[in-house]
Parts: structure tokens; sequence; C-alpha cells
């Protein structure tokens, strides 16, 4: 099931889609309401997270907007807690709301409960095509050229956390806790070990295509326009 994060906080943000990548959801996250308005009425999204003080469009107009068109469910975030900012948002559409400061565990919890009340949509997210290279979260399963590529669960959570940010740089402490869990205890050398795997099987030849190195830094998915 894919979430949307819609939250201008990074730090916010990136808690939230660790943990909610960390319970098996896909995850697409934005800072601001217009580009959050358009991702949440996308077909395959099963729920929105939506933090009231957001740029770009206010996300009491944001929940309003997707209530119009969507019956997607909806977590609003905020630090207003007073009884009428909760009743404001209800009355707007939203399922659920949840004060700051909050626990992650209890967001991932309130959405897993909300999923489970709301029925369950057929359609399925599109494959990660960079290249020959296709992802396939839903099915579980990558291939290359067309022909499936077999992989070790470890060497799928990695490629799946690059794969859901294509271009972005993640930082070897950042791919451990995304792929394996908050709670891992593994060291840096764990990630290089697995994306040296990973490249024996999905790159052609010693220059990688797909899965590079940025020194001193990272990791990242290249995206179409490296190819």
């Amino acid at each position: 099931m894919r979430i949307v994060v819609i939250e201008d906080d990074a730090v916010v943000a990136d808690t939230l889609a660790l943990y909610l990548e960390h319970a098996g959801y896909v995850v697409s996250a934005t800072a601001d309401g217009l580009s959050g308005l358009k991702l949440a009425l996308e077909p395959e999204v099963s729920l929105v997270i939506l933090d009231l003080m957001i740029p770009g469009m206010a996300g009491h107009e944001v929940c309003k907007r997707i209530r119009a068109k969507s019956a997607v469910p909806i977590i609003m975030l905020t630090a207003r807690a007073s009884e009428d900012d909760r009743v404001a948002g209800l009355e707007l559409g939203a399922d659920d709301y949840v004060p700051k400061p909050f626990s992650p565990r209890e967001v991932v919890a309130r959405v897993q409960a909300l999923l489970r009340r709301t029925p369950a949509r057929p359609t399925s997210p599109p494959p990660i095509v960079i290249g020959e290279l296709e992802l396939d979260l839903w099915a579980h399963q990558v291939r290359l050229a067309g022909r499936v590529v077999a992989l070790t669960p470890k060497e799928f959570r990695v490629l799946e956390v690059l794969g859901r940010s294509p271009g972005r740089v993640f930082s070897r402490e950042e791919l451990l806790a995304r792929a394996f869990g908050p709670g891992y205890d593994g060291l840096d050398r764990t990630v290089d070990v697995h994306i040296t795997n990973l490249r024996k099987k999905i790159e052609s030849d010693k220059q990688p295509r797909y899965v590079l190195t940025e020194h001193g830094v990272g990791y990242r998915l290249a995206t179409n326009d490296d190819l």
C-alpha cells in the first residue's frame, strides 16, 4: 500500500517514512500543499498523512480538495491540539487527528487500524523502471531486460529503498536504518557488501549504471537521465 506524507518538517517526514517503510508501506513524501494534493489524488494511494501547517496551500484546504474528489483516508498532523482544531479537521473530512509531538509507532498503528477499516483497492502501483531495470514493489520482483533477477531479501530491501527515490543519495547509515529497520545493529560495511552483491546481479559490466556511488556520501539509484 502506498502512503502519501505531506509534511514540510524534513525530520518529521523522514522519521515517518522510515517507520512506515519498515512496516511494509511504500511512502511518497512532499513538503508543500500543492504537490501534496496532486500526489494524494493519484489512484493507487491508500492513505494520506497531512500536516496542517504547510507552505503552498494550507492543510485544511488540501484536505477539503482531496475530500471533494476522493475517499482516500486522511490522518491530520498538527501542533494545534485544541478541541476546536480537531473538530474543524474532522469536519473537513479527515479520518483521524494526531497532535504533535507524537510517537511514530503510534502513527503507524493508527495507519494500520484505519486501513483495516477501509476496503482494499484493487489497483497496484506501477513498477519503477530505470532503463532496462524494473522494480515491481507489488510483486516483490526485479527484472533486468525482461529477465527476473533472483535477489536475497536484504538485497531487495536495499534496492527498494533506493528505488523509491531515484537520484537521491542515501548515506550508509540511512540505508541501514531504512532497509533493515531503525533497531538494526549493523556496520556501514554491511551496506557495501550488499551493494557489491546487488551490482553483480543487475549490472552488465564493471562500470555501474544503476546503483551509483557518491564518494564520501553514499549510494543512489540512477535516473533515466543518467543512462
